[in-house]
């Protein structure tokens, strides 16, 4: 199969036409037709349906386009690389990260990435949905505490703790002798089971609470926002929530005493992990050296 040919029909697919391929490549029209009706020549399938207004592709022409787009990107990148001799970052990094990540440590990390790599087109997705880096073309994912998936590779960067915090002027829960668990007016996320609890730990002492919700909002954000003005506690990130607490806005109560709260960066695991990835992390690893976050000067 000629690459070239190949290479040129995956342009053509991707851009939904002759025209619109010949545009964004700068390769004449005329020129990709012949190349794609040489393909399909040498296949001996009929790849695109000719004749209509919009370009629409045969089961044939789809099923080679699903199969082979993540590939040619990597060979590409891999081109790419071996000319720049990977060192080099330049073109563009996509990343996809969880809104509360996005919102509260990745402008200050991206600003010093734009600053010191003026030559990467950087773009950050805020996003809580599970993407896939190759389906959604994203070249490095952001993910908490992620489930084993062999098609991912990465590390963890940075590792974070869930606080009970509450408006100052509310008062503190206080279990009683025999460790009964103690309500509280709570904000919690829309998704949260019902009978959950908070098992809050103080010094060597663990406490359990039971959320009364009077707000149930959809995202952390929101909760943490509620909680400022005074709807009631609520379990939250250490790092959405530290600057708050160093300001005195926010009281925490106690550390949650659960599952720990690990986050990654990952890539497909199909991929070369290229000098622009590999720059991004090497600034993501400066803003956390300890693999903890600390709250920036206010």
């Amino acid at each position: 199969m000629d690459l070239q040919a190949l290479s040129d029909f995956d342009l053509v697919a991707a851009h939904g036409g002759f025209g619109r391929a010949a545009r964004a490549s700068g390769r004449s029209k005329a020129t990709l037709s012949r190349r794609v009706a040489e393909l399909e020549e040498s296949l001996g399938v009929r790849l695109i349906e000719r004749g209509s207004q919009t370009l629409r592709l045969t089961d044939e022409g789809r099923a080679l386009h699903e199969r082979t787009h993540g590939l040619l990107g990597e060979i590409a990148e891999a081109g790419e690389a071996v000319v720049l001799g990977a060192s080099t970052p330049r073109g563009r990094l996509r990343v996809s990260a969880p809104m509360v990540f996005a919102h509260v440590a990745l402008p200050r990390i991206a600003a010093r990435f734009a600053l010191a790599y003026p030559d990467v087109q950087l773009e950050i997705v805020a996003e809580d949905r599970k993407v896939d880096p190759v389906e959604d073309g994203y070249d490095l994912v952001i993910r908490i505490n992620p489930s084993s998936d062999e098609r991912l590779v990465g590390r963890r960067f940075l590792n974070d703790e869930r606080l009970i915090v509450a408006p100052p002027g509310m008062p503190r829960p206080v279990s009683g002798a025999d460790g009964d668990e103690v309500a509280v007016k709570a904000v919690l996320l829309s998704a949260t089971p019902s009978g959950t609890v908070w098992h809050m730990r103080s010094g060597t002492a663990v406490e359990v609470l039971r959320p009364d919700p009077i707000l149930r909002l959809s995202s952390l954000l929101m909760v943490r926002d509620a909680v400022l003005v005074g709807a009631g506690a609520a379990l939250l990130p250490e790092l959405l929530v530290a600057e708050d607490i160093e300001a005195g806005r926010l009281a925490c109560w106690g550390r949650h005493a659960g599952q720990p709260v690990e986050i990654w960066a990952l890539q497909s695991s199909r991929r070369l992990i290229g000098a622009k990835v590999r720059a991004f992390m090497e600034v993501v690893g400066t803003a956390f050296p300890e693999k903890t976050f600390v709250a920036p000067s206010i």
